[in-house]
């Protein structure tokens, strides 16, 4: 970069360069950035902060029971919003940690696909409609504890299958074979045959029982099935083509642990 007479001039060219540059890791061909956010240190540590503020001002209202002198931010839903803050913070740390060659922005799943949006401000809404037309429905404290139960048992399993699997690990389905992918059956795989997918269907149905959301409970259970059913009959198939016999006896002893899937 050239250096102009005006020094000013030049410290914004400067500034200009530094925030088009992307994270130091240059995710593979299969994990490029879809590019809606940008792929840059400066976006990934708004993200950061970003998050690490919502899951304090959520723990803070789920530990205290709410904040005093607001009636509709209540325990459940801090909590529903700290879940939903390290949910996501965990998906990037978790890939930047173990399988940081498909590291970049999207990694924290905040580019989901509107569907995914749609249906936590749903469950949002429900919770605060409901919460307001009648505070009874969301005191049945039991419900709300074997959500928690499902959210913590949940987010384990997601994140210790991602770190299990390191690089073998993908938010996105492969379409070919890389040369040092191997399939991993030992570990959480030897009891859970896609254990990132179970975690994350019982995370997301844990949450809404957390907020006692009878809707969003049954709208979540049938979306994350039928997502799963149908990714894992395209992934499985692909998984058969890359291994081979290998693959269909792992899936003959190893169930999914998702009701009616395999």
């Amino acid at each position: 970069m050239s250096v102009p007479e005006d020094p000013f001039e030049y410290r914004v060219q400067q500034h200009q360069a530094m925030t088009r540059s992307a994270l130091e890791t240059v995710p593979v061909e299969s994990a490029k950035p879809h590019g809606n956010i940008p792929n840059t240190p400066l976006v990934s540590s708004l993200i950061s902060f970003v998050l690490g503020a919502l899951f304090l001002l959520g723990s803070i209202a789920f530990v205290n029971g709410g904040y005093p002198g607001s009636s509709w931010v209540t325990w459940q839903l801090g909590g529903f919003i700290a879940t939903w803050a390290i949910f996501h913070y965990l998906e990037f740390a978790v890939t930047a940690g173990w399988n940081r060659e498909k590291c970049s922005v999207d990694s924290y799943l905040l580019d989901n696909g509107k569907e995914y949006h749609l249906a936590n401000t749903a469950a949002f809404l429900e919770y605060v409609v409901a919460h307001a037309w009648n505070p009874k429905t969301k005191t049945y404290p039991y419900v709300s504890e074997i959500g928690i139960a499902l959210i913590l048992g949940g987010q384990f399993l997601r994140s210790i299958a991602m770190v299990h699997a390191a690089t073998n690990f993908s938010h996105a389905v492969a379409f070919n074979k890389r040369k040092d992918h191997v399939l991993v059956t030992d570990g959480v795989y030897a009891w859970f045959r896609h254990p990132s997918y179970a975690g994350f269907f019982y995370w997301g149905i844990g949450t809404q029982l957390l907020l006692q959301n009878p809707i969003c409970f049954v709208l979540y259970a049938c979306l994350l099935w039928r997502f799963f059913y149908y990714r894992l009959k395209f992934e499985e198939a692909n998984l058969i083509k890359f291994f081979g016999n290998e693959y269909k006896e792992y899936r003959a002893r190893v169930k999914v642990w998702i009701p009616f899937i395999g």
